[in-house]
């Protein structure tokens, strides 16, 4: 049995990929009230399902009420499963308690890896550019330090650390610097690459940094991934299954059927989105947008459908403009791209949709939207049977932060070669 702690964990898109590569999580340390009761759910769902009581499950799911958390659900399963989220935010405050928790959790096992990816904001390009100088105080640049903690603590064989393509420039790039010297002083080797999620199986054009560490003097090395043809398209592929939505339309609680069987979504098969487990999901849910929106959406999917172009906000009617800072918002309306793969999805899309135009291929006033919450899900390749706990802006957080599954799945799994070896 391979085990692993998930650091900065979020709503568990990483430790989701570690999970289904057959690995048991020792404990998910997580900032986020929601996230954390993402996780609580989530485990909740593995345990139930190891023990045949996945009906239990699928009740919560139909059952559930808007404004609850978990705890139905939560009470149905041993209290060591939900006690592996521990809600704590990891810092100098408070980083030795978090070890007695572990410790506590992880009893007399060893931790064979550490996994996580420390908040980015502050490392991003748009963070930087949103946050100016402020940026370079954020006290997020530093919590890779409390990362490297972990693995002087624990002495996992090894570590994957994601992160934003900023972090290697960020400030010059003395944390990153600062980041490997802390690595070698803590006995391993690590080896940092700009991982492309569309060439591992994911439907979105996702760059991040992966870093891989292994214990000096082990055999170990950074995993040999195989880049995949990727010949599927967002709206056939991975969009079609679902009941056609209008902007506003949908619950978030509210289980919703397939309009189209497995054995018709090749993609979604193959990438465990969809199972035959569960002839439903849930969260398909469109955020309400005004008109003058609405307005831009339906230029927005036009130009691009017939130009390939996307819109540039400056050259759309004044009456429709609404933002004094036209140079801040010149891409600030895109379309997913129906014919391949998305742009990337990012946190941001919490806080309105005008970045993820639903890509409508007879686009009209009524019918043009921004993607639903389960949309998002599966442009980060989560599993339709994956609830995510909150609000409809906390969900499409959690979703804009995580790793994708599949993506992680495919890490977890080349990984794991070298420690059963």
């Amino acid at each position: 049995m391979l085990t692993f702690v998930d650091l900065f964990a979020g709503a568990g898109g990483l430790s989701e990929g570690f999970i289904r590569a057959g690995y048991t999580p020792l404990a998910h340390i997580e900032m986020d009230k929601y996230a954390c009761d993402t996780l609580k759910t989530r485990a909740a769902f593995h345990w139930l399902k190891a023990n045949n009581q996945l009906q239990k499950y699928k009740d919560y799911l139909y059952n559930k009420q808007e404004k609850t958390d978990g705890s139905k659900l939560w009470a149905q399963v041993p209290q060591e499963i939900t006690d592996s989220v521990i809600h704590e935010t990891i810092g100098e405050g408070t980083i030795e308690n978090i070890f007695a928790k572990v410790d506590k959790l992880k009893g007399d096992k060893q931790v064979d890896i550490i996994i996580g990816g420390p908040p980015c904001q502050a490392y991003s390009v748009a963070g930087r550019a949103r946050m100016g100088k402020a940026a370079e105080e954020d006290p997020r640049n530093e919590l890779y330090k409390y990362y490297v903690k972990f693995l002087e603590y624990y002495q996992p064989e090894m570590f994957v650390f994601e992160n934003v393509l900023g972090i290697r420039t960020a400030k010059k790039g003395q944390p990153f610097e600062d980041l490997k010297r802390l690595v070698d002083k803590a006995g391993y080797m690590m080896e940092d690459h700009i991982q492309i999620a569309s060439q591992y199986g994911v439907l979105q054009h996702r760059q991040r940094v992966i870093i891989v560490g292994w214990r000096k003097g082990t055999k170990f090395h950074y995993p040999e991934l195989k880049i995949e043809q990727n010949n599927y398209e967002v709206l056939k592929d991975l969009f079609s299954d679902l009941p056609e939505r209008k902007h506003g339309e949908g619950q978030l609680c509210k289980p919703i059927l397939y309009t189209k069987p497995l054995s018709k979504m090749e993609y979604l098969k193959k990438s465990s989105i969809r199972s035959s487990d569960f002839d439903f999901t849930t969260q398909h849910i469109a955020r309400p947008n005004n008109a003058n929106d609405r307005e831009i959406y339906k230029m927005a999917v036009d130009m691009w459908l017939n130009e390939k172009k996307r819109i540039d906000y400056s050259k759309i009617p004044a009456h429709l403009q609404h933002h004094k800072n036209k140079e801040t918002f010149l891409n600030r309306f895109q379309v997913v791209d129906p014919y391949g793969c998305c742009h990337t999805v990012v946190a941001h899309i919490a806080m309105d949709g005008h970045y993820y135009i639903y890509p409508t291929l007879s686009p009209t006033i009524e019918n043009v939207r921004s993607i639903t919450v389960r949309e998002a899900a599966r442009l980060q390749s989560f599993p339709d049977d994956y609830f995510f706990e909150g609000s409809r802006s906390a969900a499409f957080k959690q979703i804009g932060n995580a790793v994708p599954v599949v993506l992680a799945h495919k890490i977890a799994e080349e990984i794991k070669k070298q420690l059963l070896l």
